[in-house]
């Protein structure tokens, strides 16, 4: 265990220093940083296409899953209040 935290440790610190040299130029650092953003608005759009397309073709998106999802969970939540409610009561 020790070697490999060690190394986790060495690794850490040489990415740090890396990263640190590569954004030690502030004209550099703003060149990542508007690639990043222009990675991630591309992304985003991938995205919304691909929506737009599984959509036409009735399919259900990863995004439907997902407020599929949280409204199951709400729900969950919902009938334990309830059951718990009906338990003092029928104790009452």
């Amino acid at each position: 265990m020790g070697l490999t935290s060690e190394l986790k440790k060495q690794a850490l610190a040489l990415s740090q220093k890396a990263m640190e040299k590569l954004f030690a130029d502030e004209k550099r650092a703003m060149r990542i940083a508007s690639a990043i953003g222009s990675v991630q608005k591309g992304k985003q759009a991938l995205d919304r296409g691909q929506d737009q397309i599984m959509h036409a073709l009735s399919f259900a998106t990863r995004s439907d899953y997902k407020a599929v999802g949280k409204q199951l969970s709400a729900l969950k939540r919902r009938v334990r209040e309830l059951d718990e409610k009906l338990g003092a009561l029928v104790k009452s």
